[in-house]
């Protein structure tokens, strides 16, 4: 008959295999609960500053940290991000931007963890367009929270996330006014073009790797 061996003060006692084995010892136990709760945080995200964010896919159990940050944004982080003024962002949309199908869109979020509960510091997202093979982009990092890479590390993993799609372009509207985000993209190397329909926006693209020209959209022309 087959054995196993459990460890009791220093001395190996065969036992039969089919008894019901000892629980690991408390230390190893809660270790392992603690590594498995460091995962589910997501991927560690350590700025210059020494403070700590972790990077990961959005999930529907968001909805109050993405409500509580839209009250931290400026109208104008509102305005560049909707692309409209909102006092508020309603539940039910919440809920939307929450809760996606992963064959229409992706999100990452950016959460800090010191504050409890969890605060949202900064969210990309994709919505894919089968018809063109393409992706819209859409990015925010809190105005406290600027200037420290955020924004560059969303773009990164989206765009990483469009090449595992097999996608040949990701694209966005930007307000001509958001500064910072037209001079992230581009130093990715996104090419620019107005809206011929609203002089206020541009159109931001990016051929992926093996993909040919952009997308052209007949109400956009170079700039």
């Amino acid at each position: 008959m087959s054995m196993v061996n459990v460890l009791r003060s220093e001395r190996i006692v065969p036992v039969p295999a089919q008894a019901t084995p000892l629980p690991p010892r408390g230390r190893a136990r809660f270790g392992q609960a603690a590594d498995e709760s460091e995962r589910a945080k997501g991927e560690q995200v350590r700025l210059d500053d020494g403070r700590t964010l972790y990077l990961r896919p959005i999930r529907p159990d968001d909805v109050d940290a993405v409500r509580r940050c839209f009250t931290r944004l400026h109208p104008d982080e509102v305005r560049m991000r909707f692309m409209q003024a909102m006092r508020e962002l309603p539940l039910p949309l919440a809920r939307r931007l929450c809760t996606l199908d992963p064959a229409e869109a992706s999100a990452y979020v950016l959460m800090d963890e010191t504050c409890n509960p969890a605060e949202l510091r900064g969210v990309g997202r994709i919505h894919l367009d089968a018809a063109t093979h393409s992706a819209e982009f859409a990015v925010l990092v809190e105005r406290a929270w600027t200037g420290k890479g955020l924004g560059h590390l969303l773009m990164l993993r989206l765009i990483e996330e469009c090449k595992r799609r097999g996608l040949e372009e990701i694209w966005g509207y930007v307000l001509v006014d958001n500064r910072p985000m037209l001079d992230l993209c581009r130093e990715l190397g996104f090419r620019h073009r107005l809206s011929v329909d609203d002089p206020g926006m541009r159109l931001l693209s990016l051929a992926l790797d093996g993909a040919s020209e952009p997308v052209s959209r007949p109400t956009e022309r170079d700039c």
